[in-house]
């Protein structure tokens, strides 16, 4: 039997924040993280940090208490998808707007 080989290619580039620009007023939910639950901002430690791995915009910061960019932040919910402690939560633009706030 033959040994086949197999080319890998992979992209030099590495994605930053807000690579596809700014999100404006089209993102239709926003992740709000609630601190208490949140694993470094109780154990004030540099643990999971999940939301930021997983981030595909990376606009998540990697601090003791993670905050989010929203004009970077396209509302995609992988970060409250990945969080273990379900410590961000999807909230609707909508909702906000009739709160009044932003």
């Amino acid at each position: 039997m033959s040994e086949m080989k197999y080319k890998v290619v992979t992209s030099k580039s590495t994605h930053g924040k807000g690579d596809a620009g700014r999100t404006g007023s089209w993102r239709v939910e926003r992740p709000m993280i609630d601190l208490g639950k949140c694993t470094p901002a109780k154990k004030e430690k540099m643990v999971c940090h999940l939301c930021w791995l997983y981030c595909p915009d990376a606009v998540v910061t990697k601090e003791i208490e993670p905050k989010i960019d929203l004009e970077y932040c396209k509302g995609c919910g992988i970060c409250a998808e990945e969080c273990p402690t379900k410590a961000i939560k999807m909230v609707e633009e909508r909702e906000l707007a009739e709160k009044g706030e932003k």
